[in-house]
């Protein structure tokens, strides 16, 4: 089941990019699986890698998902931060939505959990065609993750997202 957004819905997914974004609960697990089994970037060689794949109500209570949606209600995407060792997950966007600044927001959304959480850095092992996407949000590259047959046919980018310290409010100027 593939969601297709009009031209009315992309002005609203715009919008849900700009602030739409809360923590996932058990209840969405279907909605993130299918999410996933709908995305078009694991067609061809790639559709291996998220055949029989799902999210479960146990992951989503275990990790830190959110997800980002249309004021309608309408999922545009999610993203999955493990804290210990810090790695970006899982991310994914509906199709229909890519383009509009979901991806973006979700990562900003991740980089302040991450900073929130202690941590300075966050590991992203890429789906290869998705490697441009984390590079142009400011991810690095740091090498790439072998191939690990049956599981995973290709290799993958190994990126690094710095997050930055967590700020602090400026102290306020008292007598002198």
């Amino acid at each position: 089941m593939t969601s297709r957004i009009t031209a009315t819905g992309r002005a609203a997914a715009r919008s849900a990019a700009a602030g739409t974004v809360r923590r996932a609960t058990a209840r969405d697990a279907k909605r993130l699986t299918r999410l996933i089994q709908a995305s078009s970037a694991y067609e061809g060689p790639y559709a291996p890698m998220i055949a029989g794949y799902r999210v479960g109500p146990d992951y989503i209570e275990t990790h830190r998902v959110f997800l980002a949606a249309a004021p309608d209600g309408r999922l545009l995407g999610f993203y999955a931060l493990l804290l210990a060792p810090p790695e970006l997950d899982l991310m994914f966007v509906a199709d229909a939505a890519q383009g509009l600044g979901v991806g973006r927001r979700l990562v900003e959304h991740m980089k302040g959990e991450a900073r929130d959480a202690g941590v300075d850095a966050v590991r992203v092992v890429s789906h290869p065609p998705a490697e441009g996407f984390y590079r142009g949000v400011g991810a690095e590259r740091v090498g790439t993750v072998a191939a690990n047959p049956p599981a995973v046919m290709w290799d993958r980018p190994e990126l690094v997202i710095r997050v930055g310290p967590a700020e602090t409010a400026p102290a306020e100027a008292g007598p002198a």
